[in-house]
């Protein structure tokens, strides 16, 4: 599913907004956890998941082409975690804890 896609599902489910207040609504919940990712902080969506930022530190890596060692830096990745509903969807088989 592509941005365009959602963009389409809201504007099905919500008739009462047109196709440009659609785009306005995902753009906008888009931007609010990238903003807060990029300040550092956790977002958390009940029953979806929560985005957070995962620290990676420096390391020794290899130049594939010439083997040669290099230095990869330090840096920060963002991380997605499935929430327990979603978990569960996805896998029905699997007893709940």
């Amino acid at each position: 599913m592509t941005k365009a896609d959602l963009i389409e599902k809201l504007a099905e489910k919500a008739p009462q907004l047109s196709r440009r207040q659609a785009e306005l609504v995902v753009n906008t919940i888009f931007d609010s956890i990238r903003d807060s990712l990029k300040r550092g902080e956790k977002t958390e969506i009940r029953g979806f998941g929560s985005f957070r930022l995962r620290h990676r530190q420096t390391k020794e890596g290899r130049n594939p082409k010439t083997g040669e060692s290099v230095s990869v830096p330090e840096k920060r990745m963002p991380f997605f975690k499935a929430g327990k509903e979603i978990k569960e969807l996805l896998n029905p088989e699997l007893p709940s804890v």
